[in-house]
């Protein structure tokens, strides 16, 4: 790791905020040092409570996070905010609608907001999200909000960093039936109906609850909170609701074995991916039509390996001598 990679450790650890935009700079661009900067900070965020808000368009999440971060502020809580939004076609950056939202903190110094660019990832999450919200709780945050995309199927990923996900749905929708189809039901801890003002309340309530009563576990029961984020109704019960789901512990073992996999299959990927670029000819079987790919993708995965596997030892002599 270089000295800078160094300084910038330190610089977090006494809670500089331009450290920590550098440090997600550097780990969006997969700075060589990555893995050894997320190794270095992986035990400084053992308190830090990962909830994710996620739910179709439209639904109201980003002003539900701002009315969260407002209310948790004023429990002195400090915050950020991880929010992923659609790449932009021209600049290919995030398209900085949430952050425009909760224009009202950038001037706390305990509120921290980061927009993240898609960049075509079909989990509905940056690649970089993870090790971001981690570089955040690292620098101590009490909560780090993970405000998805939105969109529908690929929002799956987001158990993968939450510690606690509120899926976001609104009366009259008409998304509730797909979210289930989805698998949504897999990764929600508890649902939000925002826009409780509008009429269709009580339907979505009473379709919910039909789900939950298929799906819901002695450990927990899904609660469902309505809240109206316009004007801060029923954000308190909703922090209450993610803090009781917070003593509940079913996800850790799950998350953990998927980071470990998720980030083994990475580093192969890298080294196989380095080894086709290097190589004019496998160049070239990767642009023709008539290429099989499975074949070229078993037979290049062989010879990566092949090519990972020390000599024999001319002084042991092999098996069969």
């Amino acid at each position: 790791m270089n000295s800078n990679s160094t300084v910038l450790i330190e610089r977090l650890k006494n809670k500089d905020q331009r450290a920590l935009a550098r440090l997600i700079s550097m780990i969006e661009n997969d700075h060589p040092d990555k893995l050894t900067i997320m190794s270095e900070i992986y035990h400084q965020s053992n308190n830090t409570h990962y909830i994710g808000i996620t739910g179709a368009p439209g639904a109201g999440k980003s002003s539900l996070v701002n009315q969260l971060i407002h209310t948790l502020r004023q429990k002195n809580k400090t915050v950020a905010v991880v929010a992923v939004d659609p790449t932009s076609p021209f600049s290919g950056g995030a398209i900085l609608g949430d952050r425009t939202r909760m224009y009202k903190h950038f001037s706390d110094d305990g509120v921290f907001i980061r927009s993240m660019a898609t960049r075509g990832s079909l989990g509905g999450l940056a690649r970089a999200t993870k090790d971001a919200v981690r570089v955040c709780g690292a620098f101590g945050f009490d909560v780090v909000f993970i405000e998805t995309v939105g969109v529908g199927q690929s929002e799956l990923d987001v158990m993968k960093i939450a510690d606690t996900t509120a899926v976001v749905l609104t009366p009259n929708s008409g998304d509730v039936l797909q979210i289930f189809k989805a698998g949504i039901m897999e990764i929600a801890d508890l649902f939000v109906i925002n826009k409780a003002d509008l009429q269709g309340v009580q339907r979505l309530k009473n379709q919910l609850s039909e789900f939950i009563h298929i799906t819901a576990t002695d450990e927990w029961i899904f609660p469902i909170i309505e809240t109206i984020s316009t004007e801060g109704k029923g954000i308190e019960e909703l922090w209450e609701a993610i803090q009781k789901h917070k003593k509940t512990t079913h996800k850790k073992l799950y998350q953990r074995e998927h980071e470990i996999y998720e980030l083994i299959r990475e580093e192969l990927l890298k080294e196989v991916q380095q080894m086709i670029e290097q190589d004019p000819t496998k160049q070239l079987a990767l642009q023709q039509e008539q290429s099989d790919p499975y074949k070229l993708a078993k037979l290049w995965v062989k010879e990566w390996t092949e090519g990972r596997k020390p000599p024999n030892d001319p002084g042991k002599g092999s098996e069969h001598d």
